[in-house]
């Protein structure tokens, strides 16, 4: 195969783009399947977990025989780690995506580092710095283009502002999520703990659907089966082994840069799979995003600093 005599460079720039992919489509399979049948939120999510569960604990059990047994204090973070991420944010998505499109879904969901900027300044007495400031114009300043878009073209402006709210709810709870991450990843390690937060959130969603939803929620056409197991193969699973790799090969940091394709990649499908408007304004809100994003997410550090901050960066993409 062609792809065998590529360089690991050129490998992981590969990976690092499959990735990128992989974690962009998930707001794709969401609306196809909110297309194919009148599921609820929930009970696809809960399609979406228990998909993704079965490689989630054969990973488990992979790396629980090199692996130190966790403690207490490692089971308290995970299950609060899991409970804002895997669980907490993705409702919170899933259920924006029932009013929003994919791509101002995508575009709010991104602003999350800036949102910890701000967790940082009201509830730690943080102060901004000037960069950060700037990031933050950029970045809302790129949401109100697009948000102002879907208005345009959406025929409920209620509708739009209700999605917007439950997929901004999901990025704070995503960066409350992404600080503890950091101090899971470097005591468990990348894919255990991406693997055991799958698990915990998985609990906490199938409890959630029992309490919710009668058995019989369940049944549902095939095609909504079929992007339920598309989202944790392709979009859950999968992206956190490529962007393992990639990591690997080509540094995290440069990972991370190949992972802001992500936004332009749902924009793109969306246009093509889900027939939704683009126009010069949204496409203008995205750049003012990623511009943002990319401000706010630089280190005035050392090098060795800076890769591990997007080590970091990279496991707590993992949801995405």
């Amino acid at each position: 195969m062609p792809w065998k005599t590529w360089s690991a460079e050129r490998v992981g720039i590969a990976l690092a783009i499959l990735a990128a992919f992989g974690f962009s489509f998930k707001a794709i399979f969401v609306k196809l399947a909110y297309a194919a049948a009148p599921v609820d939120a929930v009970t696809l999510l809960t399609l979406r977990m228990t998909f993704a569960l079965p490689i989630a604990l054969w990973v488990c059990l992979s790396l629980r025989r090199s692996a130190p047994p966790l403690t207490r204090k490692d089971w308290g973070l995970l299950i609060a780690l899991g409970l804002l991420g895997y669980y907490g944010a993705s409702i919170l998505d899933f259920i924006g995506l029932q009013y929003i499109s994919a791509a101002l879904e995508r575009l709010i969901l991104f602003i999350y580092p800036t949102i910890t900027v701000l967790i940082g300044v009201l509830a730690m007495g943080k102060r901004l710095e000037r960069r950060q400031v700037g990031a933050l114009l950029l970045s809302y300043a790129g949401i109100g283009l697009a948000f102002a878009h879907d208005l345009e073209v959406a025929q409920d402006s209620n509708a739009v502002l209700i999605g917007a709210a439950f997929v901004f709810a999901s990025a704070v709870s995503y960066a409350l999520y992404s600080a503890g991450a950091e101090i899971a990843v470097h005591r468990l390690g990348t894919l255990r703990f991406a693997a055991l937060a799958i698990l915990v959130s998985t609990v906490a969603t199938q409890l959630h659907f029992l309490a919710a939803q009668p058995f019989s929620a369940l049944i549902q056409p095939a095609p909504v089966y079929a992007y339920g197991a598309a989202m944790a193969l392709f979009s859950t699973l999968l992206p956190v082994f490529w962007q393992s790799a990639a990591v690997r090969r080509i540094g995290a940091a440069r990972t991370v840069l190949i992972g802001t394709l992500g936004p332009i990649l749902t924009i793109l499908f969306g246009w093509l799979l889900l027939a939704e408007p683009v126009s010069l304004a949204q496409l203008a809100g995205a750049g003012l995003v990623l511009a943002g994003v990319w401000l706010v997410s630089r280190r005035n550090a050392a090098p060795a600093r800076r890769e591990r901050a997007a080590a970091a960066a990279c496991a707590q993409n993992a949801r995405f």
